[in-house]
C-alpha cells in the first residue's frame, strides 16, 4: 500500500468515526506564535503561543477541533479563536504550542487531519 492510500484510508476511516454533525477535513498544517504573542487574535482575545489555539478559515470561534498529525499519529485538541492561514492549501495555524506537542514545530508544516464535534 502507498504512503497515500495509507493517508486516503485514515482519513476515510475518520470520517466514518464521526457523527454527520462533525466536520473533518485533512490538509497543510502550519504553526504561528513569535511574531504574534499578546496581539489580539480575530476573535478579539489575546493571542498565547503557549496555549492550545489555532486558526482556521471558516470554523466558529471557540470550536474544540481534535488534530492528528498524519506522520505521527499523534493528537491534540486546540480550541479556534484566529483566523488563518491565508497560506496555498494549508488548513490550519497551530499555536506555537500545540505544533510543538505534535513534533513538527522544527519543520514548520505538516499534513494532518482535523476533526470537530
Amino acid at each position: 500500500m502507498t504512503k497515500k492510500a495509507v493517508i486516503a484510508a485514515a482519513c476515510a476511516a475518520a470520517l466514518l468515526v464521526f457523527s454527520p454533525a462533525a466536520h473533518a477535513q485533512c490538509g497543510g498544517a502550519s504553526w504561528y506564535g513569535p511574531g504574534f504573542h499578546g496581539k489580539k487574535a480575530a476573535s478579539g482575545q489575546v493571542f498565547d503561543q503557549n496555549a492550545m489555539t489555532a486558526a482556521h478559515r471558516t470554523l466558529p470561534f471557540g470550536t474544540q477541533v481534535q488534530v492528528t498529525d498524519q506522520r505521527t499519529g499523534k493528537s491534540v485538541n486546540v480550541t479556534i479563536n484566529d483566523r488563518g492561514p491565508f497560506h496555498g492549501k494549508r488548513i490550519i495555524d497551530l499555536s506555537k504550542a500545540a505544533a510543538a506537542a505534535l513534533g513538527f514545530q522544527n519543520r514548520g508544516v505538516t499534513s494532518v487531519c482535523i476533526a470537530a464535534g
